[in-house]
């Protein structure tokens, strides 16, 4: 039986995570959720996102899912929307994600070393 103090903290959790996916930021996170992706570990990644977001309290992101996002061999990935801006994020894995919101949400540093750019060479 979980105390009502568990309990607060649980729908306290659940109301982030809502607003997380909701689709009202300003920045939106789109993670490939397709079959390649989850196998790869997609999953994972979204919720070491959703964490680390809501570790730093970040109001204006969205985090949502996709389809495939067409180079299977590079999951999983992201693609990270700032307004026109967008950058791919290739070959994660949680603390790779956990670095971007760090990095490139809070303190606007692009990780150029993950990016599809990178890898397509």
């Amino acid at each position: 039986m979980k105390t009502f103090a568990e309990l607060e903290a649980i729908r306290k959790k659940a109301q982030k995570d809502v607003r997380l996916r909701s689709g009202s930021g300003d920045v939106r996170v789109v993670v490939g959720m397709d079959n390649c992706g989850i196998e790869a570990g997609a999953r994972q990644i979204t919720i070491a996102l959703m964490d680390e977001i809501n570790k730093h309290n970040l109001q204006d992101v969205t985090v949502t899912q996709t389809e495939c996002l067409g180079a299977c061999r590079l999951e999983p990935m992201l693609e990270l929307y700032e307004g026109e801006k967008k950058t791919t994020y290739v070959k994660l894995t949680p603390e790779l994600a956990r670095q971007i919101v760090t990095e490139h949400l809070v303190n606007g540093k692009t990780l150029k070393s993950q990016t599809i750019g990178v890898f397509e060479r």
